[in-house]
């Protein structure tokens, strides 16, 4: 049954990111989509034979099946632009247009962290894109849904001043603090942040967090426009995503192995000039 209802969520692509079926394969939906591609350009390889109408076939196309007989319309020419803003998880493994908001959190938790009883209301400002699909109530039923909650994200980082993958399982999350800052929290709108959050130069994933109190009381609103794995941030960010790299890999190889990648991911040149199979060679074990 459960390989049988992973084929039906094939074709409606994000059916396991959004309740009520927010799951782990969102987690791995990436590596997948990549591991297809991977496969599919080594088979054309081997004269696998393509599809010059996949497209544009009357009826059974793409454009007819899944685009309302619309063709794609491209916003600029094919470059750069994708690779040139890639957007890093570095602060915290929250779901990106909740980046912000957690980073938000971090910056009020030395305010917040004594006087979470004393706490009235949190108003969470963000973009359209996050109120439609992270804004979540009511229970929240295994990791890959608290992730993909705001408030649960915005909570940990108020409570903890620090957010990582543990804090999304069932022990922290039958910590009763967590649901009683959720059950304050206001999520609003700014037409500003959603124009920005559009805007393709901009590209901003803007949140922002305001805590109130019972003796009348408040918090700054604390603004955050761009996530730390921005484009915009990108000098801040460098330092951090090698320490993640370190990390990651430092999980799976010994500590020279380690230092070999690491070593190479600070060295583009020696990087570009690699052969793809010395590449591949540093990553086993």
């Amino acid at each position: 049954i459960n390989a049988v209802s992973q084929a039906w969520l094939d074709a409606t692509l994000r059916t396991y990111r959004h309740a009520p079926n927010t799951g782990s394969r969102k987690s791995w939906a990436a590596g997948d989509a990549t591991s297809r591609g991977v496969r599919m350009a080594l088979m054309a390889m081997t004269g696998e034979m393509g599809y010059p109408t996949a497209l544009s076939a009357p009826g059974w196309g793409f454009y007819d099946r899944w685009f309302e007989g619309k063709p794609f319309s491209m916003q600029r020419h094919f470059g750069e632009y994708v690779m040139e803003n890639v957007l890093f998880k570095i602060a915290a493994p929250a779901e990106f247009h909740g980046q912000t908001a957690v980073e938000a959190a971090f910056a009020l938790h030395p305010q917040i962290k004594d006087r979470l009883d004393e706490v009235e209301s949190i108003t969470i400002t963000t973009q359209e894109s996050a109120a439609r699909i992270i804004d979540k109530s009511g229970p929240l039923d295994n990791p890959a849904d608290r992730d993909h909650c705001i408030q649960y994200m915005t909570a940990i980082g108020l409570i903890f001043g620090d957010l990582n993958a543990d804090h999304y399982e069932n022990e922290t999350a039958s910590d009763p603090r967590i649901d009683a800052l959720r059950d304050v929290m206001t999520v609003v709108e700014d037409p500003r942040y959603t124009t920005e959050y559009l805007d393709p130069d901009k590209r901003s994933i803007a949140n922002a967090v305001q805590v109130k109190f019972k003796d009348g009381s408040s918090t700054d609103k604390v603004e955050v426009e761009y996530p730390l794995g921005h484009r915009r941030r990108r000098d801040e960010a460098i330092p951090r995503l090698i320490d993640k790299l370190r990390y990651n890999v430092g999980t799976r190889f010994p500590s020279e192995q380690v230092e070999q990648i690491v070593a190479l991911a600070e060295s583009p040149a020696e990087l570009e000039s690699m052969p793809v199979p010395d590449f591949v060679e540093l990553f086993l074990a």
